[in-house]
């Protein structure tokens, strides 16, 4: 026997519609690179996202095509990110700090036939001219005619437009398709640390359960009274949910732009009274010393903070509570994951603990969300002990976990029975609560972002003077790790460090180069051969880059 319930479906246009007819004292406040801003509601939002779906539909742009966004948090970002995704089309974020040809391969195999472009990032796109895409047709401009130089070289190969002359004179409702909620909705793409980046299809089923997911207490904890600001980047897993969380809330958005300088940050904190923040620990290690700079930066009204990435430091943490009232919460997430599985908060259990204690505590990623699954699993595949010290494996599986990437059927990375292989290595505690402790690949967080140490190490083998090399990273105090270059010379020669770093340029992402050389003798080796990683990050655990 079924229920005897309507069935409506899960879509990213409902969210539109729901704070447009009901949200309409929210803001939405976007900050410009010069520091200005500019000032919308959901009302004037869902206007623009309309005449936008109606000029991509004037088109030809069809449900399931591919539409990329290079582009920080702004407002016509936002747009897009409604627009697209409710006509049907797949709003694709591209990360553009990213390498060129990262991003050359990403919008190929994705076969985008649109690309909008943030004005600040123009330049960046025009350097990728002759490496785009055969099915890319049209550049669209964020912003004004005015925006776009005269000489723009893009012009000569494609069609190139500014969003305010695309939108411009187009009707500010539209019949939005009653699609099937399994329908893609968005595309992002990992950062390649293992090879050539992977797509992420996310659906509107898997977005709007993930948004419902975050505005729990215990999660993000947004209502409509909350004054949101994402300072994790739109492009970056859709902002871990946030644009559409807000939308679900009614809550205020304030979106910062390209300027996530403390001074900036905490202007748009005290100006527009945001309550509410998500970003890496970079972002709030930075704020936290520029506070300390001059005792009278406060807050009128300490916001909530979440963190993501890499674990926030503890005297991080405890400096924000101490001495500013600043709650910050952590979270665990990837790509795979839209990006949330995991959030630290309190449970019965340790709902008495003393402030300094569960400080020490919420180093940790946390428990699992409703409907995320998790399972730690050692080397021969036998399940863990959830003691908090045996560890291994990290797998996942959820209404918003992948089931595959995009146009790569059949990756390892899932089980055949169902599961997400997440490539952290954990620990799980009698309270449920994981803490990551090595990663199965050994990649390198730096500053919220990952860098691959054997992409680095693959490069500099193909030195003339390098035998062996070995990228382990190391602590920074700001960027959380940084890479270290372990390099043995080949006999006969006599490389210096610059020689060496200097080889990587134009290579890698210059925020990939390590950040020192040194030269060894020898480095450890398995038995099988390989570098043995476990060895050298115990040798060098007690050294910093900064």
């Amino acid at each position: 026997m079924l229920g005897l319930m309507q069935d409506r479906p899960l879509l990213i246009s409902s969210i539109l519609d729901h704070a447009a007819r009901n949200h309409g004292g929210a803001k939405i406040v976007s900050a410009r690179p010069d520091g200005t801003l500019t000032r919308h509601t959901w009302p004037q939002v869902a206007a623009r996202a309309a005449q936008l779906a109606h000029a991509l539909t004037a088109r030809g742009v069809r449900q399931g095509e591919r539409i990329a966004t290079l582009a920080w948090n702004e407002h016509r970002h936002l747009e897009v990110y409604y627009g697209v995704s409710s006509m049907g089309a797949v709003m694709h974020t591209v990360n553009p700090r990213l390498f060129p040809d990262q991003i050359a391969y990403i919008l190929k195999d994705a076969a985008d036939t649109h690309l909008f472009v943030d004005p600040t990032l123009l330049k960046g796109a025009e350097a990728l001219a002759d490496r785009l895409p055969e099915t890319l047709r049209t550049i669209v401009v964020m912003g004004t005619e005015a925006e776009i130089p005269a000489d723009c070289p893009l012009r000569g190969r494609f069609e190139v437009l500014a969003q305010e002359s695309l939108i411009a004179g187009q009707p500010e409702q539209f019949d939005w398709p009653e699609l099937d909620e399994r329908s893609a909705s968005s595309l992002c793409y990992t950062s390649g640390t293992t090879g050539e980046p992977k797509g992420v299809l996310y659906s509107h089923r898997s977005t709007v359960l993930h948004g419902l997911a975050v505005l729990q207490k215990d999660v993000f904890n947004i209502g409509a009274e909350d004054v949101v600001m994402p300072v994790v980047p739109m492009f970056h897993v859709n902002a871990w949910g946030i644009p559409y969380a807000a939308g679900m809330a009614g809550a205020s958005l304030v979106l910062p732009g390209p300027r996530l300088d403390p001074a900036s940050l905490h202007r748009l904190f005290e100006e527009e009274g945001v309550t509410f923040s998500a970003g890496v620990p970079t972002i709030w290690t930075a704020l936290l010393q520029w506070l300390r700079a001059d005792p009278a930066r406060r807050f009128a009204r300490p916001p909530k903070l979440v963190v993501g990435g890499t674990a926030l430091p503890a005297p991080i943490n405890a400096g924000f509570l101490k001495e500013y009232g600043v709650h910050i919460r952590h979270a665990w997430g990837m790509t795979e994951t839209s990006p949330l599985g995991t959030a630290n908060t309190r449970k019965p259990e340790n709902a008495e603990w003393d402030e300094d204690r569960f400080l020490d505590y919420a180093r940790k990623q946390g428990r699992p969300l409703f409907g995320i699954e998790l399972r730690v699993r050692d080397a021969e595949g036998k399940p863990v002990p959830q003691d908090g010290v045996a560890f291994g494996e990290l797998e996942v599986r959820g209404p918003w976990v992948a089931g595959q990437y995009f146009n790569r059927p059949g990756d390892p990375a899932f089980t055949a029975d169902g599961w997400f292989r997440t490539g952290d290595v954990v620990t799980v505690d009698a309270l449920g609560c994981i803490e990551i402790v090595d990663r199965a690949k050994d990649v390198i967080k730096s500053g919220g972002e990952w860098i691959s140490s054997i992409t680095l190490e693959n490069l500099i083998l193909g030195h003339p003077a390098v035998a062996q090399a070995a990228v382990i990273g190391i602590h920074h105090s700001k960027w959380d790790e940084r890479p270290l270059l372990l390099v043995v010379p080949k006999p006969g020669t006599s490389p210096t460090a610059e020689d060496i770093l200097g080889y990587y340029e134009g290579r890698v992402a210059k925020w990939w180069v390590p950040d020192r050389v040194e030269f060894v003798d020898s480095l450890p080796l398995t038995a099988t051969g390989k570098l043995w990683k476990a060895d050298l990050k115990h040798k060098y655990k007690d050294r910093s880059l900064g």
